[in-house]
């Protein structure tokens, strides 16, 4: 398939700047695959749709405050680094801004709220993508200094004054079950829910389990080929504990139903169950799979995620699972999102939600 079949207008009034008043006071647009027929509902009605021995599946990767600043230690011009991934302790791979001015050997003092710290970085090499390694000093560990010097790492279209970077983000560009940090970006399906509506959930018999996955570059990266078989997914970090590996096994055998919430924590279920013949072995890794369609799913069943921007992997796969094994699920969701633009939904990261059943 061409990347241009996943275009589509988006007014950019949809694209949500802020947080919704509470976290469960979204909108949800119920797209039933076998027919499909919309239902415009609020979030909370989520619960009507789950059933008892239900498994419902989160992403519980932390967002690591990823966005740090900083003067060039010679000519005191000012630099944007956006941590990507850790290589080894103070060894990291960044996006930087001004990227030319990032030269090999570039030394650059780290800044917390404006004022120079002893925390030093120093660019040690630049790879292919434009990213440069970086080496910081001064500190035992930069990990451990990331609550004090860096800034919730937000996507670019989301914007924000200065005197107002820490907040509302810094608390709500997080899910209330985020525990292992590693994240440069929330899995925001997940961001929907309170912990008194999980405990709603519960409460109806359902199974509630946790899979990590390291949100990365990747996950977010345009696809900038014209096919998508072309498109290369960057790798990220995934983990997947002895408990939810059993209890989506056993919901597989006795023909239960599996709830993915999030495109990340589909990922980490199809990669592995691929890697196993359709079963779930515990363990951790690297994935990059790339889900589009045609694609068959052998562990996901019901599916709630966001809404995603036009031709990106997100979409892509969201289009896959609407129809499994098929193409036309691109046309089923274009056509979703078609109305739910005329209904003024809201779009990405702090926007409305989408339940593909």
């Amino acid at each position: 398939m061409r990347t241009a079949d996943f275009d589509f207008e988006l007014p950019p009034e949809l694209i949500a700047q802020m947080p919704a008043a509470t976290r469960d006071a979204s909108r949800l647009l119920v797209l039933h695959r076998d027919s499909g027929k919309t239902e415009h509902r609020n979030f909370r009605d989520v619960l009507e749709f789950f059933r008892p021995g239900d498994v419902l599946v989160f992403n519980n990767s932390r967002v690591i405050p990823a966005r740090l600043r900083g003067t060039n230690a010679v000519s005191g011009g000012q630099f944007e680094m956006f941590l990507l991934e850790e290589n080894a302790v103070n060894d990291w791979w960044a996006m930087m801004r001004p990227a030319k001015r990032a030269r090999v050997g570039t030394e650059i003092i780290l800044s917390d709220a404006g004022q120079p710290t002893e925390i030093r970085a120093t660019v040690l090499e630049r790879n292919e993508e434009g990213h440069r390694r970086l080496r910081f000093s001064g500190t035992k560990n930069i990990f451990e200094a990331l609550d004090r010097l860096g800034e919730v790492p937000l996507p670019p279209y989301i914007t924000r004054p200065k005197a107002s970077r820490a907040e509302p983000d810094r608390d709500r560009y997080q899910t209330v079950f985020a525990q292992p940090p590693g994240s440069v970006a929330a899995p925001t399906a997940g961001l929907h829910f309170t912990e008194s509506l999980l405990a709603e959930i519960r409460a109806r018999g359902v199974q509630i389990c946790f899979v990590t996955l390291h949100v990365g570059l990747g996950t977010f990266a345009g696809v900038k080929t014209e096919t998508l078989a072309e498109h290369k997914m960057h790798e990220e970090r995934f983990a997947l504990s002895e408990e939810t590996a059993r209890l989506v096994n056993e919901a597989k055998r006795d023909a239960r139903r599996i709830f993915a919430v999030g495109t990340t924590s589909v990922r980490v279920l199809e990669s592995v169950a691929g890697q196993h013949d359709g079963k779930l072995i515990p363990g951790s890794g690297r994935t990059q799979i790339f889900i589009y369609p045609p694609r068959d799913f052998k562990i996901v069943n019901v599916m709630l995620t966001n809404f995603h921007l036009p031709c990106s992997t997100l979409l892509m796969l969201v289009s896959a699972f609407a129809a499994p094994g098929e193409t036309r699920g691109r046309e089923m969701i274009l056509t979703a999102y078609a109305e739910a633009i005329r209904e003024r939904y809201r779009f990405y990261s702090y926007g409305d939600a989408m339940l593909l059943l």
